[in-house]
């Protein structure tokens, strides 16, 4: 992978794209490699000519970053960076406020090229905590002791809760010294208790919620774990489980199960091993929720595996659970295309067409799922609330095959739903899926509709390209911003 200058220049960039396309037009058996290497899919294509977006995609890509965006982004902090914007690239927004996820890998690039700015340098106490600058840890504890019990810096953070937020301990060469700094810190009296309410914040803010929550290290979960830190802080069981080593270490530790939620936000990781601890560590199966009815019908929800459901049933799951709004569990696993397990619940109703035709585009068997629009006319006329979110619901699912089912079935492309009230194109984009999104223009997706944090498909894209690291995504984003253009839709320079 080629490195970039430590201070790169976006001019010099641009003319590497230019030069790449010429070179891919004329046939340079070098500039098409390049190209089948970073945008096989540009390159296989015989319909278009890549286009300059294309071939600055592709450049961006070979630096390692998945946009051109990126890539300018990058540019632009690398030439003009503070400190706190650099902190903003180590800490995510759960930690120092915000929507934003931590880059650690764009935070340790840049940290070269803005160290001798002396804006960085002059942020000892940040730099050291966010670092794992355990030789300047040490000093600051020895200049002042009192300096690990204070919030401080650019975010109020103490110590403590700055080294173990830090999202540079995923990145090797960080992990030893940030470890190292939290036992120093220990060491010198720090509380591994401590917790602070940041401003406009709604959680307390710990140090075991950034280590077995945030960046889910084991070392330092168990280190302040032995320390005494509690596993009930509101926030650390919730947000591990999609680690399961640092589940298991919080449950160990005497983690409460009941009432944090814990029994519906496994199912967002469709792991059954975590489902078993939590289930042995005092898990109710049938933990009501006003939203969402039990853990089983959230599972259905979120189409998890078949052995994830059974888990549930074998616990003592209710099998004839109902949705706040009448489904019962068998119709819901047939609405969300999970036939498997369907089979392992009691019946719940009789069928009817609708309900065929949503089961056979949910499990992705067009042929059903056209004779039965052939044989009864009119038939998603009469579908209800619940029926036209499926559409988005499945979206945000990732059920591709599903989704273009129902819109050749005839559902409101524009009908909102998913987690926020968003549209399927909306859903997709916010995926990365750049042919469903694709699709759903082509059969008249509105990208202009507003979702429910009050943004456009727009908004979806800038956001999702630089913060969206949900395991399952496609993560196509440049796909995404040329399907958007490709129908009309005006982009701001930083996704072009």
């Amino acid at each position: 992978m080629p490195e970039l200058p430590a201070r790169p220049d976006h001019g010099h960039l641009k003319k590497q794209a230019k030069e790449l396309l010429r070179g891919y037009r004329d046939g340079d058996p070098a500039a098409v490699a390049r190209f089948r290497a970073s945008l096989p899919h540009v390159a296989q294509s015989h319909a278009t000519q890549p286009r300059l977006r294309d071939a600055q995609s592709c450049v961006a890509r070979e630096y390692g970053f998945v946009s051109w965006a990126a890539l300018r982004r990058h540019v632009d902090e690398a030439r003009g960076m503070s400190a706190e914007h650099w902190l903003r690239l180590v800490y995510a927004g759960d930690t120092v406020g915000g929507t934003h996820a931590a880059r650690p890998v764009e935070a340790a690039r840049l940290r070269a090229a803005v160290t001798a700015t002396g804006d960085l340098a002059a942020a000892t106490g940040d730099l050291a905590a966010a670092t794992g600058d355990v030789a300047a840890v040490t000093a600051a504890i020895a200049a002042d002791p009192g300096w690990v019990h204070r919030p401080g810096g650019s975010f109020g953070l103490p110590p403590l809760i700055a080294v173990a937020h830090s999202s540079l301990v995923r990145l090797p060469e960080f992990a030893a010294g940030l470890r190292a700094s939290a036992r120093a810190l220990l060491a010198a009296g720090a509380d591994p208790n401590q917790a602070v309410v940041l401003t406009g914040g709604q959680h307390p803010v710990t140090a075991l919620y950034g280590a077995a929550g945030v960046t889910h290290d084991h070392e330092l979960t168990a280190l302040l774990l032995d320390a005494g830190a509690g596993p009930d802080d509101g926030e650390s069981l919730y947000h591990s489980l999609g680690d399961r080593e640092c589940a298991r270490l919080l449950m160990a530790a005497g983690a409460t199960v009941t009432g944090t939620n814990a029994m519906y936000a496994v199912a967002d990781h469709d792991d059954a091993e975590v489902l078993r601890l939590l289930l042995e560590h005092g898990g109710d199966p049938n933990e009501p929720s006003p939203s969402w009815g039990s853990p089983l019908l959230f599972a259905l929800r979120r189409r998890c595996s078949t052995a994830f459901v059974r888990l549930l049933l074998d616990a003592g799951a209710d099998p004839r659970a109902v949705t706040p709004d009448g489904v019962g569990a068998h119709r819901l696993a047939l609405r969300f295309g999970l036939t498997e397990a369907a089979a392992l619940l009691p019946a719940d109703d009789a069928s009817t067409p609708l309900e065929e035709l949503i089961a056979a585009c949910a499990s992705g068997n067009g042929a059903v799922a056209r004779n039965l629009v052939a044989a009864h006319p009119g038939l998603v006329d009469t579908l209800d609330e619940g029926q036209r979110r499926l559409l988005p619901d499945l979206a945000g699912e990732g059920a591709a095959d599903a989704v273009r089912l129902l819109v050749e079935a005839g559902w409101p492309v524009d009908a909102p739903g998913g987690d926020w009230q968003a549209t399927a194109l909306n859903l997709a984009v916010y995926r990365g899926d750049a042919a469903l999104a694709r699709f759903l223009l082509e059969h008249g997706a509105d990208p202009a509709v507003v979702h429910g944090f009050g943004d456009t498909v727009v908004g979806t894209l800038s956001w999702a390209s630089q913060n969206n690291e949900e395991p399952g995504i496609v993560a196509d984003w440049a796909g995404c911003a040329r399907a958007l253009l490709d129908h009309g839709v005006e982009l701001p320079d930083e996704l072009t």
